[in-house]
């Protein structure tokens, strides 16, 4: 029987970013070649949104995949997609739309050579299903994982990188193996779910300020941990929305560690916790500066004002 142990091939595509924080932070490139990227009021539809969302994840993550595992090889070369479930989680299970957070190793399958892993750099991986930003290997492969459990995948070439080599390791032809761990399965969000927020105009602030529209529970969010969220982003001055992740439906993974995205945001996510909906108005020198952003509507020496809404921390 083969060990529980066998890593995720890399992304060919880049994840989807909310744009905003893309281009406050610029576009940091993995080893594995994909991009990591006022007072207000909320309507009647606020509290029941973050309760039938965010408050319905707040045991979304797991503890699976703190520990690096090493990697069984296969006894013969998969000419077809093999999964074998090494662990079984108990959480729940991952299905097309969904984004599934996981810690991985990636190893040749004919003599063991790793090429990629999530645990060394120290951050779980985050893959929207269905968005064919991995190889189809793990597209198939992850399907109907639970979250918690452990998974090992060994892929064909023509489910992996076929005849392109990538890097130094995979050659031509290559079949790969991984074991993946599922750290959290969150389900796909529906844009039409997108709370609606109003922001009262107002003038600049010297600090940023923190209110809770919605309160979560479980344990607050730790240095170097992640947060999967939604973001809506509003000028502070108008109280015009410009830009939300809604929209794309997909969660944008926060990695909680300064310079990891706008100082202002990071201030305001101190103690957050799941199933949090949070308001966080940022001044103007702690988001984009005095230029501002034109390219997102939000103009110089403005603050912005930024709702998230908190689905997992891992």
């Amino acid at each position: 029987m083969r060990s529980p142990r066998t890593l995720p091939a890399r992304l060919l595509a880049p994840v989807i970013a909310f744009g905003l924080l893309a281009a406050a932070c610029g576009d940091d490139i993995t080893e594995d070649g994909t991009e990591s990227t006022a007072d207000s009021t909320a309507d009647s539809t606020a509290g029941s949104t973050a309760d039938s969302t965010a408050g319905s994840t707040a045991d979304s993550t797991g503890d699976s995949g703190s520990v690096k595992p090493t990697v069984e090889l296969p006894d013969v070369l998969p000419t077809e997609l093999v999964i074998t479930d090494l662990t079984t989680g108990t959480g729940p299970q991952a299905a097309a739309g969904d984004t599934v957070v996981v810690n991985y190793v990636g190893v040749r399958s004919e003599d063991g050579t790793e090429f990629d892993n999530s645990y060394d750099r120290g951050s779980p991986f985050s893959v929207t299903l269905g968005s064919n930003s991995v190889i189809q290997g793990w597209e198939q492969g992850l399907l109907g994982m639970q979250q918690g459990g452990r998974r090992q995948l060994d892929i064909p070439a023509d489910l992996a990188y076929g005849d392109a080599p990538q890097g130094d390791v995979i050659q031509p032809g290559d079949a790969l193996s991984f074991v993946v761990d599922a750290v959290a399965v969150l389900a796909a969000t529906d844009p039409a779910d997108e709370p609606a927020i109003e922001i009262e105009g107002g003038a600049n602030v010297d600090s940023v300020v923190v209110e809770d529209l919605v309160a979560g529970s479980g344990e607050p969010i730790q240095l170097g941990q992640s947060a999967a969220m939604h973001l809506i982003a509003y000028r502070a001055d108008t109280g015009e929305k410009i830009q939300s992740s809604w929209e794309q439906g997909v969660l944008q993974p926060i990695i909680y560690e300064a310079g990891q995205t706008l100082d202002g945001l990071f201030d305001g996510m101190e103690g957050i916790t799941v199933g949090t909906r949070r308001q966080i108005t940022i001044p103007f020198a702690l988001a984009w500066g005095a230029e501002g952003n034109v390219e997102f509507g939000l103009p110089a020496e403005t603050d912005v004002v930024i709702v998230v809404d908190v689905f997992a921390i891992y």
